[in-house]
């Protein structure tokens, strides 16, 4: 309004004769430029916020049959937004695969599974000792360096590929989906299946997660500290 307010004055004083041309083409500038701003922002910061999946629908999974309600002692789902929730759920997924894997291949190496073949020039799987942190130590740098890369080039497309293929965790999508080409279901177990099927897979996936990282806690624990998890033998 404020910007047509000079608009009307000019066409009503006789001593600017504008040519009505002109006057459309101001009045159409003006109006674009003005709708061109707020508005267009307001409605993006809009959508972003409510595309989000709710606290509660994300916290709904897993079920809470072993507590009968959600375990959150010190109230961290308490803090932040929906967006923060779904970060957090992001993260605890990714971490309990890593668990899951880490777990695996520490009771792999320690039951004396092996690759055939060489690690590294010099050394050969066989080589490798049976114990956890003694079998990191044997591996070269430049081969925790690949492991390391690897890890963080997974995580740099998986953000890459969230913004170009799909919906966003934090928008809207699905917190735990990697979308790493071949990375997530490669073998197309979860086609055909029902929703509610889906849910309770994801619910298995994180109680075991959880587990997993509560499991190689310990076996690292044990490794380090000597006692420090009764029962558990050297590993």
């Amino acid at each position: 309004c404020r910007e047509q307010g000079p608009l009307h004055e000019d066409k009503s004083s006789k001593s600017i004769n504008f040519p009505s041309t002109m006057k459309s083409a101001i009045l159409l500038s003006t109006l674009s430029l003005a709708s061109a701003f707020a508005p267009a922002v307001n409605k993006a910061s809009s959508t972003s916020l409510d595309a989000c999946l709710s606290r509660e629908k994300i916290l709904s999974e897993p079920d809470t049959t072993e507590f009968g309600k959600i375990w959150d002692p010190l109230g961290l789902a308490e803090q932040g937004s929906d967006e923060t929730i779904a970060w957090y759920r992001h993260a605890e997924i990714k971490h309990g695969r890593v668990a899951m894997a880490a777990f695996v291949g520490w009771w792999a190496t320690g039951a004396g599974l092996r690759f055939p073949g060489e690690l590294s020039y010099g050394l050969n799987f066989a080589d490798v000792p049976s114990k956890g942190l003694e079998a990191w130590d044997a591996i070269p740098g430049w081969g925790k360096a690949q492991m390391l890369i690897f890890a963080g080039l997974i995580e740099l497309h998986d953000e890459l590929f969230h913004s170009v293929r799909g919906t966003h965790y934090m928008k809207g999508g699905q917190p735990g989906k990697n979308m790493v080409p071949g990375l997530f279901d490669p073998f197309g177990l979860s086609k055909g299946r029902t929703e509610e099927a889906k849910a309770k897979g994801r619910s298995s996936e994180i109680k075991n997660g959880r587990l997993a990282m509560v499991g190689i806690a310990g076996m690292w624990a044990t490794a380090t500290l000597e006692g420090s998890v009764p029962l558990q033998p050297p590993c």
